[in-house]
């Protein structure tokens, strides 16, 4: 009798050990192309400030992030289906996607910013790109932005997978102009001498991580590890780091709102709470 309850315990203990090693992590997705948020680095795996940003979520919830790096366009897809809980590349809150997707609070104000090639005449105003081509990142904000706008502008919309693509569509003639956000736009320009900055659109948007609607719990998660992220300047950092200047005072990066989500965006939830971070 003694036995069979020792190998009773045994096999309780291997299913415990099991059970723990099986412990589901978080999932993530994120555009492994968009730098300077994501992109590759030497060692094989991934590098920026959203993948930084994301380690410095592992610590805050206490629990593994896993880091899947995919195209843009399959992002809100595979948060749909099930296949991440959350998507960690950067993605502008508007009111059309906070309909369909919860928001945590903004971590990082948007613009969005084009750039031509560098020998390109200047751009001065939206009218000055009328008959131009303009590339931009395939399901994007930019692109749907973009596309809204033709009519107003003139301007022809063309999509592409990447960023990398886009900015190369620019360098090779195949487009006059690509629509980027500001730190992307900026980044680009400083590592590649062909392309120079240009016209800039203020949104008055800002990034959010997006979760499922009914995912509530990740999402007050998410967004109280960003709130003491803020608080402890450790997003202002990354900023720096990444994008080569502090942010302001007043931005999304430094600035804790209340409640939870977007301020004014659907989703958003005004009830207080008190804000522990250790």
């Amino acid at each position: 009798m003694r036995r069979i309850s020792m190998v009773v315990l045994i096999a309780i203990s291997v299913a415990v050990t099991s059970a723990a090693g099986q412990q589901k992590k978080l999932r993530a997705g994120i555009d492994g192309t968009f730098a300077p948020h994501a992109m590759p680095n030497l060692q094989g795996g991934l590098e920026g400030f959203n993948v930084d940003l994301t380690k410095e979520l592992e610590k805050k919830l206490g629990e593994p992030i896993q880091l899947d790096s995919v195209q843009f366009s399959g992002l809100v897809p595979g948060l749909q289906s099930g296949v991440y809980d959350f998507i960690a590349a950067p993605v502008t809150v508007n009111e059309d996607r906070a309909k369909s997707l919860l928001f945590t609070e903004g971590f990082m104000n948007t613009d969005f910013q084009f750039v031509t090639a560098k020998g390109a005449p200047e751009v001065k105003s939206f009218e000055d790109l009328k008959g131009k081509k303009i590339a931009v990142n395939r399901g994007s904000t930019y692109d749907l932005w973009a596309r809204e706008m033709t009519e107003k502008y003139g301007w022809a919309v063309e999509s592409y997978n990447t960023t990398v693509d886009v900015v190369q569509a620019v360098t090779t003639g195949r487009a006059d102009a690509a629509l980027l956000g500001n730190t992307v736009a900026a980044w680009s320009a400083l590592k590649n001498p062909a392309i120079k900055l240009s016209l800039v659109y203020s949104t008055g948007l800002v990034l959010g991580l997006p979760v499922r609607k009914d995912n509530l719990k990740l999402r007050e998660r998410l967004d109280l590890a960003l709130e003491c992220m803020k608080k402890e300047g450790t997003i202002a950092k990354l900023h720096e780091k990444w994008f080569g200047f502090a942010p302001a005072s007043n931005s999304a990066a430094v600035v804790i709102y209340p409640g939870l989500g977007v301020p004014g965006m659907p989703g958003y939830d005004d009830t207080p709470h008190e804000l522990k971070c250790g």
